[in-house]
C-alpha cells in the first residue's frame, strides 16, 4: 500500500464518507434547539406556534430530506463522472457542500427554516454523488487504485493484477465505512455542551461540513486521476501511465497498461444492461434479489432511528438528560472501534460471517432494547441495558452491514450488470433511508417500546436469507458465484 495510493484513499474518505456520517448525526444533538427555532419562527410569522404533530412532521422532514437529496445524486452521477471525470465529480461535489453549509449557517439569522431544510438537501445530494452506497464515484475511485484482478469478480474499476500487490479489496472496500463511523463520532462530540451542542450554536454545527469540503477540494487536484478512467474512458495512455507510475510507486507499470488495453477492447464489446433489463434477467434474478435484500435490510435495521435519534431513545430509556450527550459519544467511540475491526478481519473471515453476524446481533439487540423500555419502571437498572443495546446495534452494524452490502454487490455482477445493480441498492438504500427518518418519531409515539421489534424482525430475516442463499464472495470469479446460485 504505496503512500499515494494510502492519501488518496484518506482525502477521498475524509470529504465523502465522513461528511456523510457526520450529517446522519448532526441533527441528533440540536434536535431541541431547531424545534424551538422552527417553533419560534412560525410563532412570529403567523401569531401562534406550532402543535406538537406539525412540529415533528417538520422535523423529520429537516431529518429525512437528506436521503432524498442522496437519492436524486446517486442517479446523477452517472453523467458528471463521464463527464468530468472522478476527480472532477468530485470536486464538483464538494462545492455543493460549501452551498449547503452556506445555507444552514445563515438561517437562523435570517429566520427561515426553509433554508436548513434545503441545505440537508442539498448535502445529501452531494452524499449521493460521492458516497460508496452508490457505489459511483467514492467506492470505485478507492478501489480502482487497488491491486487486483478481473478474474477474481471484482468492481468494475479493478484493475491491477495480483501478482503486484497483496489483496486490497476488502479493505479499502470498508474503508469508506471507517470513515462514515469517524464523521458520527465527530458530529456526536461537536454536539457535546461545551463545544457547539448549545442553542445559539446550531446553526454553525450544521455547516461545519464545509471545512472537509474545503480541504478536499483544494487537495484532490494534487492526485492524478484515476488510471482506468484515463486509459479506459478517455483514452489518454499517458496520462494513465504517470498516474500508475505514482501510484504503484514504481515505473515498471507496462504489464498493467496492457491489462487495461485488452479490458478496453472487451468492454467494446460489452452492451450494459438497464435496471429493466436487469430485473427481467432470470441468470442473474437471485443475485439481484441479493442486492435487494441486503440493502433493504441494512436501512431498516434500525441503525438509521439510532443515528438521526439517538438522544431521544436514549432519554426514553430514562437516562438522566445531562448524561445524554456524553454516553452518545461513548457508542459513537465504540462504533470506530467495531468499524476497524470489520476493515481488519473481512479478508480473513469472509463477507458472510460479518454480515450475518451483524444482522443477528442487530436483531438480538432491538428485541433487547424492546425488552429494558418494558421493565425499565420496575428495574431501574434496564436503562443501562438499552444503552448495552444501543451500543450492540451499533457495533454489529459497522462491522458487517455498514460496508459489506456495497461490496457484495460489485462481487454478484459481471461488468454489463453492475452499473443498474449498483443504481438498483443505491435507490433503495436511500429510499429506505429516508423512510426510516421520517416514519421513526411517529412509529415510537404509536407502538412505544414495541417499535424495535419490526428492526429485529428485519435483522434476523435478512441474516436468515444471507445463511441459506448468499455464498461467500471472497477470492471466487464471478462464474464461481453464479454456479453456486444456480
Amino acid at each position: 500500500l504505496t503512500f499515494p495510493l494510502l492519501s488518496v484513499a484518506l482525502l477521498v474518505s475524509f470529504g465523502s464518507s465522513m461528511l456523510y456520517g457526520y450529517n446522519l448525526a448532526v441533527v441528533n444533538s440540536p434536535a431541541a434547539h431547531i424545534k424551538d427555532f422552527y417553533n419560534t419562527t412560525w410563532s412570529r410569522r403567523y401569531g401562534h406556534g406550532l402543535a406538537p404533530h406539525p412540529l415533528t412532521l417538520l422535523y423529520s422532514l429537516t431529518v429525512s430530506i437528506f436521503a432524498l437529496g442522496g437519492l436524486v445524486g446517486s442517479l446523477l452521477v452517472g453523467a458528471l463522472v463521464e463527464r468530468y471525470g472522478r476527480n472532477g465529480a468530485l470536486s464538483r461535489s464538494a462545492l455543493l457542500v460549501l452551498v449547503a453549509g452556506g445555507f444552514m449557517g445563515f438561517s437562523r439569522e435570517l429566520g427561515s427554516p426553509e433554508m436548513v431544510i434545503v441545505g440537508r438537501c442539498i448535502t445529501g445530494l452531494h452524499s449521493g454523488r460521492v458516497c460508496l452506497g452508490c457505489g459511483a464515484v467514492q467506492g470505485p475511485f478507492l478501489m480502482a487504485q487497488s491491486p487486483m484482478a478481473h478474474s477474481q469478480g471484482a468492481g468494475e474499476d479493478f484493475i491491477f493484477p495480483m501478482a503486484t500487490g497483496s489483496n486490497l479489496r476488502g479493505f479499502l472496500g470498508l474503508m469508506p465505512s471507517i470513515f462514515i463511523c469517524l464523521g458520527v463520532f465527530l458530529a456526536q462530540v461537536l454536539g457535546l455542551p461545551e463545544l457547539l451542542g448549545e442553542d445559539r450554536f446550531w446553526p454553525l454545527f450544521l455547516s461545519v461540513v464545509v471545512i472537509p469540503a474545503s480541504l478536499q477540494l483544494l487537495l484532490l487536484h494534487c492526485f492524478p486521476e484515476s488510471p482506468r478512467y484515463l486509459l479506459i474512458e478517455r483514452n489518454d495512455v499517458c496520462g494513465a501511465t504517470k498516474a500508475l507510475c505514482r501510484f504503484l510507486g514504481t515505473p515498471d507499470v507496462q504489464d498493467v497498461i496492457k491489462e487495461m488495453k485488452e479490458e478496453q477492447r472487451s468492454l467494446s464489446s460489452v452492451e450494459m444492461v438497464s435496471v429493466w433489463q436487469l430485473l427481467q434477467d432470470r441468470s442473474v434474478r437471485w443475485q439481484t434479489l441479493s442486492v435487494v435484500v441486503v440493502n433493504v435490510g441494512m436501512q431498516l435495521s434500525g441503525i438509521d432511528a439510532i443515528w438521526f435519534y439517538t438522544n431521544t431513545i436514549f432519554e426514553n430509556a430514562g437516562i438522566p438528560v445531562s448524561q445524554i450527550p456524553y454516553t452518545t459519544v461513548g457508542t459513537g467511540a465504540i462504533e470506530v472501534i467495531a468499524g476497524l475491526i470489520g476493515c481488519f478481519t473481512i479478508e480473513k473471515l469472509g463477507r458472510r460471517p460479518l454480515i450475518i453476524t451483524g444482522f443477528c446481533a442487530m436483531g438480538i439487540c432491538s428485541a433487547g432494547i424492546t425488552i429494558s423500555l418494558l421493565l425499565q419502571t420496575a428495574l431501574p437498572w434496564m436503562r443501562y441495558l438499552s444503552v448495552a443495546c444501543v451500543v450492540g446495534i451499533i457495533a454489529g452494524f459497522c462491522m458487517g452491514p455498514a460496508g459489506v452490502p456495497f461490496l457484495m454487490t460489485a462481487e454478484l455482477f459481471t461488468q454489463s450488470h453492475r452499473p443498474a445493480a449498483y443504481i438498483v441498492g443505491g435507490s433503495l438504500n436511500w429510499l429506505c433511508n429516508f423512510t426510516v427518518g421520517f416514519i421513526f418519531p411517529f412509529l415510537q409515539m404509536s407502538a412505544g417500546a414495541f417499535c424495535y421489534l419490526v428492526f429485529c424482525g428485519i435483522c434476523l430475516l435478512v441474516a436468515l436469507y444471507v445463511y441459506f442463499i448468499v455464498p461467500e464472495t471472497k477470492n471466487k470469479t464471478f462464474m464461481e458465484i453464479s454456479h453456486i446460485f444456480a
